[in-house]
């Protein structure tokens, strides 16, 4: 029996095979196209633009580009919608749609005809929702990011988004500049279209899925606004005619040993936090779990070696200018699985030899020379934290990080909004601020409110960091000592909910451990006190999400939609080193 494909692919169910095809030409000639045109390889490619999106601006551009390249290769494009999320345009947070689009892109796949299928993401949550739905779905696939944004200047010093956007906000806060600046800075944080200029979620997607080989050589880096990035379009759209005709599906791809190679450079990036949970979810949809002691030991032998902010100083027009993910995969060699297949048809050793040669540049730092000594993020354990939390150690105060003090309690994000300002909130620099309910169900969507600001009263005095701990996220682009992910969550009857101001804490990032100075018989004693919270019966996506999205440590995806996990990532770390 032969394979459908084209036109003959996915077909509506009518009862009759052929006049479901004899219907669906007639319907798709009404917009112009021959028998010549419609008996080729069908091509679809996922349109991510919305007039909320400016990280998105310039798909039209790319889809345009890579329509030519799949003609060039005589494959026919089709051009087929998906939602569009916008980090700072997503109520109550983007990643509560995530899995929404991660739902629509699986099915709007399955249900229309296309031998193979360009996915076009960029801001934060697009790269991992596109990913999972082609994952689900396995049809050949290849994924283009939209490119970073390029970096503004304001009074002569370079910025952009978003870490300058938290650090001017902390300083206007604080005092330290007025309106009239506040505004002007404003005006110059996102100078162009294109995700984030720094090493936020958005460059450690794209540096990831390419290092995970299912983007071109050089797609992750090349900015938004840049002739180059249309070019890459062309020649993705090429790569998608002939991976359709190898039948070159994700599960080629997606293995233990490329999920491995993409957590590798998360950390050699000095990459965010929420890749970790995205990682997690992309990989589990091709059956794979990631263990998170595994990706600690990868951590204490993987240095930071970019420097871009918020880690380092650069941005990521640098990191391109620098050669892009070529140099870290250089840097990172014995350290890596080269005999991974990629998009492009050879291995990841493969492309690294045919990369041009290497030259003289200061943005990735050899292994000897890092821009910090050990990963950039460390996982942590303890009573408050029995199944994990997160610390970007790399973006800390390195003396808040073995630290105990009084936590200053915040029951919910409105208790937050509500009481950090307050003059007579008590707390000092010495305080640990610890956010509950704000986890995957209790927020809900797990939003990047791990960033608690310092009470204005202290960063009034010049505090620029303290220890903060919650079950939320924080935007890739944040720094500071921060306990993100803690699992389970205040929601799910997790231990950070048994926590009252004036409990000691102790944060010893070394030792990998989160405690609160409590003994087991009063934690229990608290846990038997404490008031359940009554089941809400919501309406539609709502009650999706609440019924099946799992926790932190499973990606935060839906229940449902992962198959049983046959195999575990990282794979090949060696024992954690002292230190």
């Amino acid at each position: 029996m032969t394979e459908e494909f084209g036109m003959k692919k996915n077909l509506a169910h009518y009862g009759d095979a052929g006049f479901s095809v004899f219907l669906r030409k007639a319907f798709i000639k009404a917009m112009g196209y021959t028998d010549n045109a419609l008996d080729r390889p069908i091509i679809g490619i996922v349109d991510t633009s919305s007039g909320y999106n400016a990280c998105h601006q310039n798909v039209p551009d790319i889809i345009e580009a890579v329509s030519r390249g799949v003609m060039l290769s005589g494959g026919i494009p089709i051009p087929f919608p998906v939602i569009s999320i916008q980090e700072s345009f997503s109520h109550p947070t983007s990643m509560y749609l995530r899995n929404l689009m991660a739902m629509d892109t699986e099915e709007m796949i399955r249900a229309q005809p296309m031998d193979a299928v360009v996915l076009i993401g960029g801001c934060d949550k697009t790269v991992p929702a596109l990913l999972m739905g082609a994952i689900s779905a396995n049809i050949p696939a290849i994924m283009i990011v939209t490119g970073p944004m390029l970096a503004g200047s304001w009074k002569g010093e370079r910025l952009g988004a978003c870490t300058d956007c938290r650090r001017f906000w902390a300083r206007y806060r604080a005092g330290d500049i007025g309106e009239a600046d506040i505004q002007a800075v404003n005006n110059e944080l996102a100078p162009t279209v294109g995700t984030c200029s720094v090493m936020g979620t958005a460059s450690t997607m794209a540096l990831a899925t390419e290092a995970m080989g299912f983007m071109l050589p050089g797609a992750a880096s090349i900015p938004a606004v840049y002739a180059e990035r249309r070019r890459l379009a062309e020649r993705t759209g090429v790569r998608a005619v002939a991976i359709a005709a190898e039948k070159l599906t994700p599960d080629q791809i997606v293995t233990p040993q490329s999920i491995t190679n993409a957590l590798r450079v998360v950390l050699a990036a000095g990459g965010s936090t929420n890749a970790l949970i995205h990682l997690t979810a992309v990989a589990g949809r091709a059956g794979i779990k990631i263990d998170l002691e595994g990706f600690d030991a990868m951590g204490r032998e993987t240095p930071v070696l970019v420097d871009l902010k918020p880690t380092g100083q650069g941005y990521m027009e640098d990191l391109h200018k620098a050669g892009g993910l070529t140099p870290i995969l250089r840097e990172l060699r014995p350290l890596l699985h080269l005999d991974c297949l990629t998009v492009s048809g050879l291995t990841l050793g493969e492309e690294i030899d045919r990369a041009p040669e290497a030259f003289k540049q200061d943005v990735v730092k050899p292994v000897l020379d890092p821009v910090y000594p050990s990963g950039a993020m460390a996982v942590l354990r303890g009573n408050l934290a029995p199944g994990g939390a997160v610390i970007k150690q790399a973006a800390a105060d390195q003396g808040l990080l073995q630290h105990t003090g009084p936590a200053v309690v915040f029951e919910n994000l409105k208790d937050l909004s509500d009481r950090i300002d307050d003059p007579n909130l008590d707390v000092t620099a010495n305080s640990v601020l610890v956010l509950k309910n704000a986890g995957p169900t209790g927020a809900p969507g797990m939003p990047e409110a791990g960033y608690l600001p310092i009470p204005k009263k202290l960063a009034q005095k010049g505090v620029k960091d303290m220890v903060r701990i919650s079950d939320a996220r924080m935007s890739g682009t944040a720094f500071g000592t921060i306990v993100l992910h803690v699992t389970p969550e205040t929601a799910q009857g997790g231990p950070l909910g048994l926590v009252q101001t004036g409990d000691m804490i102790r944060l010893d990032t070394k030792a990998r451990t989160l405690d609160v100075l409590l003994s087991a018989d009063e934690l229990e004693r608290r846990r038997q006190n404490a008031r359940v919270p009554q089941p809400q019966n919501y309406r539609g996506y709502k009650r999706l999400y609440t019924n099946e999205v799992m926790q932190a440590d499973g990606g935060c995806d839906f229940r449902s939609f992962v198959p049983e996990l046959t195999a575990s990532a990282p794979v090949g770390v060696s024992e954690p080193k002292e230190g």
